[in-house]
């Protein structure tokens, strides 16, 4: 991950906890995200994802550690954070029965900054006529309704909390550009969550794995995808392993075949490999995004 200094970051979490009696949903998270980044938040059902933005919001109180967003301290100004962020979540907080024009000068009365030649780009861009009431649209339209309203008002940071969960590609494609022309066109931050992982690496420069409230790593998302590699070596017959290598994310032992998952992998991590353990053959194999993920999720299983 890049470092940067404070001023520099869009989010900073130092040691960010929330326990809900004796469920701890969030563990110790540290994390800085730089001004101008688009950031991957991937990880299970239930790792904590929605808790970890929700904290970021001002949603929800964290237990322990410290959070800043845009400068603004979390445990004082969850209020102003607000004002500067655009927000999608998974379930849209829409009056239904509202017309589409009524939800936009219901929320263009909260931000001093609302755009409105901006937000009528949006809108037909999308395909939204203000005439149409809310119940009445499909699920791809509200989020797409719901995407206008966080990007009208200009916010500096734009949170994405699987937003576009349920819908088919020709909208999550729709969506997807909308988002990558917002980043590129006005340089805001994004915080993506998301299960659609194709989605996630096409959005995002950096990439961040949480499994069980645990942040199991963070990086560039192209050194995440090029550095990680499989191996998939042959035991001598009878051996068995002596020696992971360092940087060892997941391995798995069936018959004589040793398949291992590595990070940060170089060319020196086969001659150490080799060096190490008794091995017949080895075979290095690229991954893509969902493999690794897997991999990461496995190895943390198995360590847990």
């Amino acid at each position: 991950m890049i470092q940067a200094t404070s001023s520099d970051l869009a989010i900073e979490l130092v040691g960010v906890t929330k326990r809900y009696r004796r469920n701890t949903a969030v563990r110790e998270l540290s994390l800085q995200i730089p001004k101008g980044a688009a950031f991957g938040f991937i990880g299970p059902n239930g790792a904590g994802k929605t808790t970890t933005i929700r904290m970021i919001m001002g949603l929800l109180p964290m237990t322990a550690g410290q959070g800043n967003v845009l400068g603004i301290n979390l445990n004082s100004g969850q209020d102003q954070v607000k004002r500067y962020v655009g927000y999608v979540p998974e379930q849209h907080f829409i009056y239904r029965w509202m017309r589409v024009g009524q939800v936009v000068r219901f929320c263009r009365s909260f931000y001093e900054t609302w755009n409105d030649k901006y937000c009528s780009e949006l809108l037909d861009l999308f395909g939204l006529d203000g005439h149409q009431k809310v119940k009445h649209l499909s699920k791809g339209m509200v989020t797409k309704l719901a995407l206008v309203l966080a990007l009208a008002h200009e916010p500096e940071l734009l949170i994405l909390d699987e937003p576009m969960a349920g819908l088919d590609p020709l909208v999550r494609e729709e969506i997807v550009e909308r988002v990558l022309h917002s980043i590129c066109e006005r340089k805001r931050t994004v915080f993506l969550s998301s299960h659609t992982l194709s989605d996630v690496r096409r959005v995002s420069d950096v990439i961040g794995i949480i499994h069980e409230g645990q942040l199991l790593t963070v990086a560039p998302t192209e050194q995440l995808v090029s550095g990680t590699k499989r191996i998939r070596a042959v035991l001598e017959e009878g051996q068995q392993p002596k020696e992971s290598p360092e940087g060892t994310i997941w391995n798995r032992v069936q018959g004589r075949e040793w398949l291992i998952t590595v990070k940060d992998f170089t060319s020196n991590t086969v001659e150490r490999l080799r060096s190490a353990n008794p091995l017949q053959n080895i075979e290095v194999i690229d991954l893509g995004l969902e493999e690794i993920f897997k991999d990461y999720i496995r190895g943390a299983e198995v360590a847990a």
